[in-house]
């Protein structure tokens, strides 16, 4: 088993920002930026109606399944950038090919 490429999952999140956003442009960019490439990749993102204009974002990322603490570095790493206000895991989902 040693020799199999290691397990993947993704992880739906929701991104709650803490003002009423048009564009999600700048907080994907911060996003990405804060989020270690070697572990994390989005891998598609879509805005999501909340209530009276407000759009929460979901992202798509797909990280190792073997991390300690599951999703709780990436959860912490998310709530850390500026203008999130807060999130939620939505769906974990391994990937097989």
């Amino acid at each position: 088993m040693s020799s199999e490429k290691e397990s993947k999952v993704v992880v739906v999140v929701r991104v709650y920002p803490k003002e009423i956003l048009e564009k999600f442009d700048d907080l994907i960019r911060s996003i990405e930026q804060k989020l270690p490439k070697e572990r994390y990749t989005i891998t598609k993102w879509e805005p999501v109606d909340i209530a009276f204009g407000y759009r929460a974002l979901e992202l798509y990322i797909v990280m190792p399944e073997m991390i300690e603490g599951g999703t709780e570095e990436l959860e912490e790493i998310l709530k850390s950038v500026e203008g999130v206000d807060n999130i939620d895991v939505v769906y974990v989902s391994r990937i097989s090919f």
